[in-house]
């Protein structure tokens, strides 16, 4: 049974901070490329960032100085650290696994696994 779960979401204040952890079971994060996606209501899921099995990392421009992606093998979990955040980034927050290792699909169909979510919320 291949799994991911997402935890750390929450309420936040705008310009607030959050830690999101992605944790897998079943297989080994190691040789897969990782990203997190986020819904906003109504909006369509998109990618904000990922790291592939070599540890290259990959922003979108809205997100790039303010989030951060991170993996600790050992512990078999992937981090994004959101920093700065806005009330427009408000969602629920997904990480994903793909099997192209060694680049960061920008296609959602190339993810072979999804998490459930957390939601996150940017309020004051």
């Amino acid at each position: 049974q291949l799994q991911l779960v997402e935890s750390g979401g929450g309420l936040v204040q705008p310009g607030g901070s959050l830690r999101l952890s992605c944790a897998a079971s079943g297989f080994t994060l190691d040789y897969y490329a990782i990203g997190w996606f986020r819904q906003a209501p109504g909006k369509e899921r998109e990618g904000i960032s990922c790291i592939t099995s070599g540890g290259f990392t990959n922003y979108p421009d809205s997100v790039k100085g303010r989030f951060t992606i991170s993996r600790d093998n050992a512990k078999n979990t992937v981090y994004l650290q959101m920093n700065s955040l806005k009330p427009e980034e408000t969602g629920i927050y997904y990480c994903a696994a793909s099997g192209n290792s060694h680049a960061c699909p920008g296609n959602l169909e190339w993810y072979n696994y999804w998490g459930q979510g957390t939601q996150v919320t940017v309020s004051s």
